[in-house]
């Protein structure tokens, strides 16, 4: 009898572990900005990226805990020549209302990637066309050679086609445009999660997708999540202190003390893989707002110089920071393709070497410029910039700082409408290729200088660039890269400051895998 019992016992006790990771379990977090849209070829930003993947799959992507590159809505690939890349696709996958997700779905998502009103042209850069080979089999055809595809790849993720033709939405949501498209607000992809609701600036809620083709094979348990953008960073933290929300992934440095000390909280932190500088207009004849007229002072090196190494990163890592960030000469994390530590050296911070580039070339006196800064987008962002004007005022230069929320500085960024501005640059593919295109090369369209807001140009950083895209003789590559990235820093194009680092505040009973590129996976969250 006593038998008996133990059996049952056992037995009951492996029943409840089978049964308890299916149970509903809701996980709350919040950030300090929205995004822009849902529509998943419209604006490429983090959060929204990060989002996004909720919701929608890619073909492929990087594992979480090793950043290599793993099937997702692919199962395997193989190159058919330099330029034809074959994929397989899996199936049985099925789209929140049930369809089935076909090879046209996926041709159609990387298409329409590649319209005009996309933003995602950096991951599209190379392709010439997309074809379905069979109801399993689709290929890349490509201008060239691309040696970074499948990292790309990682960030294109796939719509339903009938979807979007019902909704009016076969194109993207242009971002620059007031016009509203149905995809904008609402959402229906192959991922764990469906968007039950966005109320833009209060609340976007996910519940578990039914119909996902890898439900039940997860660690998650996470059956609904609250996304909440709070702006405050006070509000944020009380928000977690008082048990409203289980996570804070833009944790305010002053409260991480605090935090740490609370028995219920835990705080897991990292060097993240994005890198804050400053962007130079060295475009303009004339700065609009500055005091010197007829030429444009951001245009000379030795000014650029000057400014540079006015900055104390040090004091700024110690006293702004509170340590949390990495300072850096590169415009890339140690965790991009590319990256040495030759090209991480920074100018030394000298301030009497500032005033005399300012000297020989000719501003003697300084001169005023305007200065553009968000203020809830990145890690003390408007600390940060009031410590820099601080530091370049006592070389002379007279910066008028002007704060914006992220909802409307990055528009306003976009559209060269600051002389110098604070801006952060993550690297989804872990490879310089996606920065030195997007930050230094020649401005013309698609994903070439597509966020070159200093509209800088040099014919060999155009030269690299363009080689690096097609060059398959990796050493070969990594060494143009690092040129690439040691020519970045010779002329100044920008102002690198630190690498940011993650800190991540939460309930100790919430488990999930910590990411360099700040991305939460979806499928990896466990709530205790």
């Amino acid at each position: 009898m006593q038998f008996k019992r133990s059996v049952l016992t056992a037995a009951t006790v492996a029943l409840a572990a089978s049964v308890l990771p299916a149970m509903a379990k809701p996980f709350k977090w919040a950030g300090s900005s929205d995004i822009q849209t849902m529509d998943i070829h419209s604006q490429n930003s983090a959060l929204g990226n990060g989002i996004h993947g909720a919701v929608y799959e890619s073909l492929v992507m990087f594992n979480s805990r090793t950043l290599k590159v793993e099937p997702v809505l692919a199962t395997s690939w193989q190159q058919v020549s330099p330029t034809q890349m074959r994929f397989k696709l899996r199936q049985g996958v099925k789209f929140s209302d049930g369809s089935a997700m076909t090879a046209d779905d996926v041709v159609y998502s990387l298409q329409r990637a590649m319209s005009k009103t996309s933003t995602y042209a950096i991951y599209t850069q190379g392709m010439d066309r997309i074809a379905k080979v069979d109801g399993e089999t689709i290929d890349i055809f490509l201008k060239n050679p691309n040696p970074v595809l499948l990292n790309q790849l990682t960030e294109l993720r796939v719509m339903s086609r009938a979807w979007a033709e019902k909704h009016n939405s076969v194109e993207p949501k242009d971002i620059k445009g007031k016009e509203e498209t149905y995809s904008h607000r609402h959402a229906m992809g192959t991922g764990p999660f469906v968007l039950k609701e966005w109320v833009p600036d209060q609340k976007i809620v996910l519940t578990a997708n039914p119909h996902w083709w890898n439900a039940g094979k997860t660690e998650g348990n996470v059956t609904e999540i609250t996304y909440t953008p709070i702006k405050s960073e006070a509000t944020r933290i009380a928000a977690l202190l008082s048990g409203e929300v289980d996570m804070v992934r833009d944790t305010s440095i002053q409260d991480l003390a605090r935090i740490k000390a609370n028995p219920q909280l835990k705080v897991m932190e990292m060097v993240e893989n994005r890198t804050v500088y400053l962007a130079l207009d060295q475009f303009r004849d004339e700065l609009p707002g500055s005091n010197i007229k007829g030429k444009n002072p951001l245009k000379d090196l030795r000014v650029r110089k000057a400014l540079y190494q006015a900055i104390d990163t040090a004091a700024l890592q110690r006293v702004t920071m509170r340590g949390l960030s990495k300072p850096t000469g590169a415009i890339v994390s140690p965790l991009v393709n590319g990256w040495t530590e030759a090209v991480d050296k920074r100018l030394p911070f000298d301030a009497n070497a500032a005033k005399a580039l300012l000297a020989e070339a000719g501003y003697k006196d300084g001169f005023e410029v305007d200065f553009a800064c968000s203020n809830n987008a990145i890690i003390q962002d408007e600390e940060l910039c009031q410590a820099i004007t601080s530091m370049w005022s006592r070389i002379g230069v007279k910066a008028k700082l002007r704060t914006l929320p992220a909802v409307t500085y990055y528009p306003m960024a976009q559209r060269h409408e600051a002389s110098i501005a604070l801006l952060s640059w993550g690297v989804p593919t872990f490879d310089a290729l996606y920065t030195l295109q997007s930050l230094a090369r020649t401005k013309t369209t698609g994903a070439d200088g597509s966020y070159n807001l200093g509209r800088y140009s040099n014919q060999r950083m155009d030269y690299i660039v363009d080689r690096v895209k097609t060059e398959t003789d990796l050493p070969v590559r990594n060494r143009l890269l690092t040129e690439g990235l040691q020519l970045h820093n010779d002329e100044v194009v920008h102002i690198p400051l630190h690498n940011q680092m993650l800190a991540w505040a939460m309930k100790k009973n919430v488990e999930l895998v910590q990411r360099p590129d700040n991305r939460i996976d979806w499928r990896l969250i466990k709530v205790n």
